[in-house]
């Protein structure tokens, strides 16, 4: 048992456990009515942007695809999952089995929308999918802004239940753990290594027996269903779903996030998710009045620091010295990655008469070696 608790592979759960640890900070704090509504609100967003980035990692850093939709799911999950707890809210209250369906029909139908744009959009590549997935989110913008107030409110926005804001936050980090389950069990099964394989090669992939297009339509499906679940927590932190939250920059937004926490790191999305998240609230605060304009500007200049630290060759060996990983590793080096000095299958602890290091030291001399001259007698 102890064996099996050592040959963990600690790494791997690290953002489980920080994810943990401020879900159970935050809660105690919150029970105890020690957390202003403020700073509630900005872990609800918080945990939604994680959803988000994560989600998109899946398509853009693992499948390779360049989707610019991923706020048009996230829409469909808003309205159609906002507009489910409003009907039921009446019979069932506003309570886990109301948030359960609406999660539920909001996840679905964003997985539906996925699959039916999906199947035709990914047989294309680059800009060309880019410019399909951007049409389709501005499509479902529009044809929500556009209906009755009866229905989905129109051009106002929909109206929907606010769940309770002491304990909400909770359920959306528990989302958060479920998502990095999903997209990381499915990242380290054989399906995962037949997505990045795709996103690495996909004429060698389609030549090894991977089924490209079912592939592709998999990792796009369920993308758009954690973006819809995260478009139906987004309903409920606000009293209004307006149709003009989920615009293109949104989506580059979310992009954003992807990209500065590096192409295919699930950590580096959610610390991106994370700072971009809390700067938008932060500089949104301070910088009010005539200072609301420098609000985009300083923005800007932060991001551009942020692409230049994750970018430049002369900050290398500061990244690599001093990232997350690397600093959990040596502090969990000695407790869990040390074997037992008895385990005769390690090749540093077989006895040898000859030390391993002296095998890569060893210096050979090249001598010349010189013929015998022929003897006289052998000429006669």
């Amino acid at each position: 048992m102890m064996k099996g608790f050592q040959n963990i592979k600690w790494q791997r759960y690290l953002n489980y456990v920080a994810i943990g640890l401020v879900l159970i900070i935050f809660s105690s704090l919150a029970l105890a009515g020690g957390l202003p509504q403020s700073t509630v609100f900005k872990l609800e967003e918080i945990a939604i942007s994680i959803i988000l980035a994560v989600s998109l990692s899946l398509v853009v850093g693992f499948l390779g695809e360049l989707s610019l939709g991923h706020a048009g799911f996230m829409c469909v999950g808003a309205y159609l999952g906002g507009k489910v707890s409003a009907i039921l809210v009446e019979p069932l209250g506003n309570g886990i089995l109301t948030l359960l369906i609406s999660l539920a029909v909001g996840g679905l139908c964003a997985g539906l929308c996925g699959f039916i744009i999906g199947l035709p959009a990914l047989r294309l590549k680059g800009d060309y999918l880019a410019i399909t997935t951007l049409a389709f989110g501005e499509i479902v913008r529009t044809i929500f802004q556009n209906t009755s107030p009866e229905s989905f409110g129109g051009a106002i926005g929909l109206a929907t239940p606010r769940f309770n804001r002491k304990y909400f936050f909770i359920i959306c980090f528990i989302m958060v753990l479920v998502t990095l389950a999903v997209i990381q069990n499915l990242i380290r099964s054989k399906h995962g290594r037949a997505i990045t394989a795709i996103r690495d090669n996909e004429i060698a992939a389609r030549a090894t027996g991977v089924n490209v297009t079912r592939y592709k339509l998999t990792g796009f499906i369920v993308a758009a269903v954690f973006a819809g679940l995260a478009g139906v927590l987004f309903s409920y932190t606000q009293s209004n779903v307006s149709s003009a939250t989920f615009d293109y920059n949104y989506s580059i937004e979310i992009l954003v996030m992807v990209v500065l926490g590096g192409m295919g790191s699930i950590n580096g999305s959610i610390i991106a998710a994370t700072l971009i998240t809390f700067l938008n609230k932060e500089l949104a605060t301070v910088l009010t009045g005539d200072l609301a304009v420098l609000k985009d500007l300083i923005y800007a200049l932060i991001l551009i620091l942020i692409v230049i630290y994750n970018n430049s060759p002369k900050l290398a060996g500061f990244r690599e010295k001093y990232n997350l990983k690397n600093l959990f590793a040596r502090l969990t080096k000695n407790r869990f990655s040390k074997h037992d000095a008895d385990d005769t299958k390690r090749w540093d602890v077989v006895p040898t008469k000859i030390k391993m290091d002296a095998l890569l030291s060893t210096d050979f001399v090249v001598t010349e070696v010189k013929a015998d001259k022929p003897k006289e007698e052998d000429h006669e």
